[in-house]
């Protein structure tokens, strides 16, 4: 019988023999070709898609004061259309929302709480999401990943990046990249093929005690969804308070 003590020291070894590997492949160079390309070609490929959407899984690490990590998960359900609409539908273990901006506001709803809130937003998708993440402080799931200019955006400050190897996430075979900047690194895995979909994220801040994560799977894509006119109509969920955004300091 293995025993959950001689697991981990199996595992431990393992994850050092592999980490060895990684390490003797990294230094031999800052920022692969391979590796940048890669992320080019994904970035570029969902920039010319119109219309989409997609499910995820995203878990988030939150570090308390002793070191302890706790584990928070949640579910979001998008819809994009470009130049100027989003839905996310958002669930899990700290929040329930609506988040839905049709080219000239947008409407933040929590069903639960019986309360939402809107106000009048720029008209491109970027734009908006910069006014929410600047002037309410609301960063959508992996929304940097929407930016026609993803891979600038991405690649900003990396000083190192590498082509891990192949792995699968949902089924899909997939390159492995890992990226690192200042304070953070990524990893991201990409569908190999003919379409380089984006299928994992990972995120490790280092600049924090005990590094603490973001990940997010993509369960599902659709490049061909029927969005319908009530997809981003903006209408007060009915029973509900309106209340203020709250200005972040």
């Amino acid at each position: 019988m293995i025993t959950f003590s001689r697991f981990r020291r199996m595992f431990r070894g393992a994850a050092l023999l592999g980490l060895a590997c990684l390490s003797l492949q990294n230094a031999q160079a800052q920022i692969e070709p391979e590796a940048s390309a890669l992320l080019k070609k994904a970035t570029d490929f969902l920039a010319k898609q119109q219309k989409f959407s997609l499910n995820t899984r995203s878990s988030l690490e939150i570090v308390l004061d002793s070191g302890q990590k706790i584990q928070f998960d949640h579910t979001t359900a998008q819809s994009v259309q470009r130049p100027d609409k989003l839905r996310v539908e958002r669930g899990g273990d700290l929040v329930k929302q609506l988040f839905i901006y049709d080219g000239k506001s947008l409407i933040l709803s929590s069903p639960s709480q019986h309360v939402y809130a809107r106000v009048p937003a720029p008209d491109t998708l970027e734009a908006m999401l910069d006014f929410a993440r600047s002037s309410l402080d609301i960063i959508a799931p992996a929304g940097d990943l929407i930016y026609k200019d993803a891979y600038d955006i991405l690649m900003t400050d990396v000083e190192s990046g590498f082509v891990v190897g192949k792995g699968v996430v949902e089924g899909a075979r997939c390159d492995h990249l890992a990226f690192r900047a200042p304070n953070v690194d990524w990893q991201i895995w990409i569908e190999d093929g003919q379409r380089p979909l984006i299928r994992k994220l990972i995120l490790t801040t280092r600049d924090l005690a005990s590094a603490p994560q973001f990940s997010v799977v993509v369960s599902r894509w659709d490049l061909m969804p029927a969005f319908t006119a009530d997809t981003f109509r903006i209408s007060p969920p009915k029973g509900a308070q309106k209340i203020d955004f709250v200005a972040p300091r």
